[in-house]
């Protein structure tokens, strides 16, 4: 079967900045659906038409993957209204901030604590990956038709290409 729109591949990948250091492995398949909300626009033009055992190399600028970094979603608030244990890497969703941070900060953003100040807390609502060319080296493990609720739900739950909150410590997006 070939890939086309509204149909459920299954990938395994390397996601590497534009210097060969590695951001991220998928060793074990996983679904994803085409012409949904699971994967970048331009990772799925490049999989039309390609079958089980493809492999593909693909270079996406900013634009093409997690956008420009934007330092308008930067944020300076008050360590006090977090959680003591609160840690660098640690996400926020902005629909679910504490009460007193900036009422003007985007609330449909996912945040990251990226520093820490005796004060204050540094959050960041850039993807992770944001002004970053990346690399991708893919395998078509698997394709199938998509089911009506993959459809009508636009995904198949997977969520890779979407800020996910991270265990302390793993750097990788999944």
């Amino acid at each position: 079967m070939e890939i086309t729109e509204q149909c459920v591949v299954a990938l395994t990948w390397t996601l590497t900045d534009t210097l060969g250091e590695e951001l991220d492995v998928l060793d074990e398949p996983v679904e994803f659906l085409v012409g949904g909300d699971d994967l970048l626009a331009r990772i799925e033009e490049a999989l039309q038409g390609h079958s089980v055992g493809a492999s593909l190399s693909l270079h996406l600028e900013p634009e093409e993957a997690f956008g420009d970094f934007n330092d308008q979603l930067l944020f300076l608030e008050p360590r006090q209204l977090f959680p003591a244990e609160i840690e660098e890497g640690m996400v926020f969703d902005g629909s679910a901030l504490p009460s007193g941070c900036n009422p003007d900060m985007p609330q449909n953003v996912v945040y990251t604590v990226a520093e820490l100040y005796p004060d204050h807390v540094v959050l960041d609502g850039n993807h992770p990956l944001a002004g970053i060319a990346i690399r991708l080296q893919l395998k078509v493990c698997g394709v199938r038709e998509a089911t009506e609720a993959e459809i009508g739900s636009g995904t198949t739950g997977t969520g890779f290409f979407r800020v996910q909150p991270l265990v302390p410590g793993n750097p990788l997006l999944h």
